[in-house]
């Protein structure tokens, strides 16, 4: 496959254009004035801040791929009480994000990769700021192609996503969603063992942890016509009908593993310490909140729920 991504055509903008510190004399030049036209992310922290020493690199590293779209300053709060009074900050890091000389978004405390991507991504859509790169194009071509079950050409560009940007979340997450769809298991966890421990309780990955248990539990299950069977012998063997769940599942049949997983919690719901409503949400976890099997398949679970 021909390569898609051309490190001469990036953003020329380096990361000190895009991120400074900056304090109460400055602030109106660096916050008010620049975000008449590019949005100004403002990062409140401190040196003795742990969380803060999380969120910052993270932060940057985001804005910085946002390639120009938006900018960031930094505020010492130590450094500059006065400003973080008048501001009202309470508790640190605190986020708050400015276009047009006002604040338009905030959040505190320290949030995965993932969720400041859409942070940021959220604020430059509004403002009509937002500069695709390279990366967000690849990116964008690797998830339709994701989503066609073009799984191997999606796979190429994932990969070379990540030997352009070896920190890229997203693109190690499709390379790995795309390794599970081939059941390429092995590879799916070599990925996610080579992920640090901030990126491992990214909730991006749940889907795919959650496949990768599915994947270990169906490997133990029976033949499915024998499962099958002992069910249609006895309805209230809930072990052979949640393991006909699995084997179902295993098999490409995610609807009929559902209709069994709602069957066991139809009849007993509390049954095995919730199992079967677990097992249930993984696999909604898996196929994603928009596949039309988890939206009926949530439904009928409220409706059982809460009859």
């Amino acid at each position: 496959m021909e390569p898609i991504l051309n490190t001469d055509t990036t953003s020329q903008t380096g990361s000190g254009d895009l991120i400074k510190d900056t304090s109460e004399a400055t602030f109106v030049q660096d916050v008010i004035e620049a975000s008449q036209e590019t949005p100004v992310i403002v990062d409140f922290w401190a040196p003795w801040c742990g969380p803060c020493k999380q969120l910052g690199p993270l932060l940057e590293k985001v804005v910085t791929e946002a390639n120009g779209s938006v900018k960031m300053v930094k505020v010492d709060i130590d450094q500059n009480q006065n400003l973080a009074q008048q501001l009202r900050i309470q508790s640190i890091p605190a986020v708050y994000a400015f276009f047009q000389g006002k604040p338009v978004d905030a959040f505190q405390g320290v949030l995965p990769e993932s969720q400041l991507k859409e942070f940021v991504d959220k604020l430059a859509q509004s403002s009509g700021t937002k500069v695709k790169s390279p990366i967000d194009e690849a990116l964008e071509q690797a998830n339709q192609l994701l989503e066609e079950k073009l799984f191997e050409q999606a796979s190429s560009i994932f990969s070379q996503i990540i030997q352009h940007a070896s920190d890229n979340l997203e693109a190690k997450v499709g390379l790995a969603k795309c390794a599970i769809e081939t059941d390429k298991h092995q590879e799916a966890r070599d990925i996610i063992d080579g992920l640090s421990e901030d990126e491992k309780t990214d909730p991006a990955l749940l889907p795919i942890v959650n496949a990768l248990e599915l994947a270990d539990k169906v490997a133990d299950v029976g033949d499915l016509d024998t499962l099958k069977s002992e069910v249609q012998q006895n309805s209230k063997d809930y072990n052979a009908r949640y393991d006909l769940a699995l084997a179902l599942y295993a098999s490409g049949q995610a609807e009929a593993a559902t209709e069994e997983l709602l069957e066991i919690i139809r009849q007993n719901r509390n049954w095995n310490d919730d199992a079967a409503r677990l097992e249930l949400l993984k696999i909604f976890e898996v196929l994603g909140p928009t596949d039309p099997i988890t939206i009926a398949g949530r439904r009928k679970l409220s409706s059982i729920l809460f009859s």
